[in-house]
């Protein structure tokens, strides 16, 4: 089979699928524009987010056999059509949930303790200890909202500390939660929780699930984290939120200003809201980095080929 990746990868991605006995290309600077003049030569298809695969796309693409997404989010891959047209949609969430569940603690640590603004501060000449009392988690009630491979690594992770874990996932039977975390409705949640970590898939019921009407039903001032994708929080109501006392944290590894095909943020561009995140000391944001380690990067690519070889050897 004949397969293109326009990303960069791990080398085990390609190692794993010519030793199965599969031709690969790399085209990291390839455009929409010129992949589709292309795409019909290949079986397979490797992207990570740069590249939106749409109808139009898909319907020039006829002879994939599969599309594999390096990472977890597949919401630029217009899967349902795809999958109609019989080309296998991948990810490998397997590769990086690891990495998700350590960065969400390390996020909530980070919220919890001040360690961000403590740190800036020492690197000021100050030492203001009374000003930087944190909280600690344990007696806490963790509350995760999606339990599939992420949601679950977080929870995982927070076992040592001795925290309550409840979780919400509308897309589960009952009986997917390990005996440490309690399985409850999103009401009950949002009447429970402290902290609020997110781990959704960015989809049309997801876009700004995170809104107003969402931040007004909890019943205590909540932390929240989110480490699933920017535009499932609306950044004007998170704000509001903060400015409420609704809100007293946010940690953010994704915003909803991001543009993944680009590196880098220009402030000058982005609204009032972002640089109240921005400049606020009860905020601390990371660059979409929560599923990027050494590790995952091997993982990642390794998990994919492996599916890869499976669709295409059926």
């Amino acid at each position: 089979m004949n397969i293109l990746i326009t990303d960069s990868t791990h080398p085990v991605l390609i190692e794993k699928l010519e030793a199965a006995g599969h031709r690969c290309r790399v085209w990291t600077d390839c455009t929409y524009e010129s992949l589709l003049a292309e795409v019909q030569s290949y079986d397979a298809l490797v992207v990570r987010s740069k590249i939106i695969i749409d109808r139009n796309f898909i319907d020039h693409a006829r002879h994939l056999r599969c599309i594999g997404r390096v990472g977890a989010g597949m919401e630029t891959i217009d899967v349902d059509y795809a999958e109609k047209l019989g080309i296998k949609c991948l990810n490998s969430p397997e590769g990086n949930r690891d990495a998700v569940g350590e960065h969400a603690v390390g996020l909530l640590l980070a919220i919890a303790d001040r360690i961000a603004v403590a740190d800036a501060e020492v690197r000021q000449g100050l030492w203001r200890r009374e000003a930087n009392r944190g909280f600690e988690i344990k007696g806490r009630t963790v509350g995760i909202i999606g339990f599939g491979n992420m949601g679950s690594a977080f929870a995982k992770r927070l076992q040592g500390f001795e925290c309550r874990m409840v979780a919400y996932d509308k897309y589960k039977p009952s009986g997917y939660a390990p005996s440490y975390v309690e399985e409850v409705s999103l009401e009950e949640l949002q009447q429970q929780a402290d902290i609020v970590s997110l781990h959704v898939p960015l989809t049309d019921e997801t876009h700004y699930m995170v809104n107003a009407s969402f931040l007004d039903a909890f019943e205590k001032s909540i932390c929240l984290i989110n480490t699933s994708r920017g535009a499932v929080v609306k950044t004007a109501d998170l704000v509001a939120a903060m400015e409420q006392g609704r809100v007293h944290g946010a940690a953010l590894d994704v915003i909803e200003y991001e543009d993944m095909s680009k590196d880098g943020l220009d402030l000058d561009m982005l609204p009032a809201d972002f640089r109240y995140l921005l400049e606020s000391p009860r905020t601390v944001m990371t660059p979409h980095v929560a599923g990027w380690t050494i590790e995952s990067k091997y993982k990642l690519a390794a998990v994919l080929a492996d599916k890869i070889i499976k669709v295409i050897g059926e």
